[in-house]
């Protein structure tokens, strides 16, 4: 796991608490003390401490003495921090290393025989849709397929393949020209 992805874990943790919710929340509008959260609260000064060192753990609340007190405030520079971790980037990151395929292998190997025919065309859309995937790969980007070429492709995975032409087209897999001449992949 990277430092992001630990980092984002941590963070997560933390506030997978409602009473560190509300902590953030009061730090949010100004200072507090720790006896002044309990109170707040309505709970133990010791459950707020804890809760406290846990917030204080991702950076996100530090305390500075005041005479016999601790007074706590939100770290905005941890909340800065925190939303760049939320970049489309590092959200993207954290899916790494995911077999995202899987599940267009699962289908395929459940509805093909051991030629890559299939045994049947899937009901389910999610199905179908990965099934397309695995047929569309039989046509090369860029290039034109009259409609009779089509067919003889198409022919190889099952014999209907007006509904396998259709399904291509309407999938967004594939494109025709208006009157059916020519197909192309897309």
């Amino acid at each position: 796991m990277s430092i992001e992805n630990e980092e984002l874990v941590a963070f997560f943790k933390v506030l997978a608490d409602a009473n560190r919710l509300k902590i953030v929340g009061l730090l949010a509008q100004r200072p507090y003390s720790g006896g002044e959260l309990a109170a707040v609260l309505g709970l133990k000064a010791s459950t707020v401490s804890h809760h406290l060192s846990r917030l204080a753990q991702v950076g996100l609340v530090s305390a500075r003495a005041e005479g016999y007190y601790s007074i706590y405030r939100l770290e905005e520079k941890a909340l800065q921090k925190t939303r760049l971790l939320f970049s489309h980037t590092n959200l993207v990151s954290v899916a790494a290393g995911v077999d995202v395929d899987g599940y267009d292998r699962k289908v395929i190997g459940d509805f093909t025989r051991p030629d890559g025919s299939l045994k049947e065309i899937p009901a389910q859309r999610k199905k179908l849709e990965a099934i397309l995937r695995y047929v569309v790969r039989d046509f090369e980007l860029g290039k034109r397929y009259s409609e009779k070429q089509v067919n003889e492709i198409l022919s190889r995975f099952h014999e209907d393949t007006a509904s396998l032409r259709r399904e291509l087209v309407g999938a967004k897999l594939m494109e025709r020209e208006a009157g059916g001449g020519e197909y192309w992949r897309i």
